[in-house]
């Protein structure tokens, strides 16, 4: 499945939850279908519906193998496809979905130029900064910002993490940051308010292993 798949899939989870009661649904259910959708979406062939199904099901089903093609396969699928169509129902039929990818692809590249190659390939920023917007995904606050501000929130957050510092800029001048040529719209607020919540999944993620 393509990062990009799994990410719209999380989006379109988030959206729908947004705009209902939580615990008048199976949120697996939904998950499942989600992904189906995605997968549509964005024209991934790999997003079959009886590898959903599977997954799901061994997911609900710890130890257990896939489906065979009995009546709770089928019951299965129509639950799935129902709530397919119950989701883009509750979200108005707009699955016009701005993923971030495409704007961090582009800020890295430009960033790549401004810190030259040496400093660039030193750390694995862009890896790095990649897993952050991908791992965000799990979090419902990523519904929040603007993919653009959620790209640089990210590349800002690996940068950090690697302690580099891009030429010609001024921490102590917000007109002075390296992200303002690239989103003018973007400020020091947003980058913290992101970059702390990008480091909550992290966060939860520890909570629940230690669970």
């Amino acid at each position: 499945m393509k990062p990009l798949t799994a990410a719209c899939a999380a989006i379109i989870y988030h959206r729908f939850f947004k705009e209902v009661k939580a615990s008048d649904y199976d949120e697996f259910l939904i998950a499942a279908a989600s992904l189906y959708l995605a997968g549509k979406i964005k024209d991934d062939d790999v997003v079959k519906i009886r590898d959903v199904i599977n997954v799901a099901y061994c997911t609900l089903n710890r130890g257990c193998g896939p489906l065979d093609l009995n009546d709770e396969y089928w019951a299965m699928r129509d639950a799935i496809v129902q709530a397919e169509l119950l989701i883009t129902r509750t979200l108005s039929f707009d699955l016009n979905i701005e993923l971030a990818h495409k704007y961090l692809l582009y800020y890295m590249k430009t960033l790549q130029d401004w810190v030259g190659a040496d400093v660039w390939n030193s750390v694995p920023i862009a890896k790095t900064a990649a897993s952050y917007l991908q791992d965000f995904h799990h979090s419902p606050n990523i519904l929040k910002y603007k993919p653009t501000h959620v790209a640089i929130g990210c590349l800002s957050l690996a940068l950090q993490t690697y302690g580099v510092q891009v030429p010609l800029t001024d921490e102590s001048d917000e007109a002075a940051m390296w992200y303002k040529p690239l989103v003018k719209d973007f400020t020091r607020e947003h980058q913290w308010e992101i970059i702390e919540d990008v480091m909550e999944v992290y966060k939860h993620e520890a909570t629940l292993k230690a669970a």
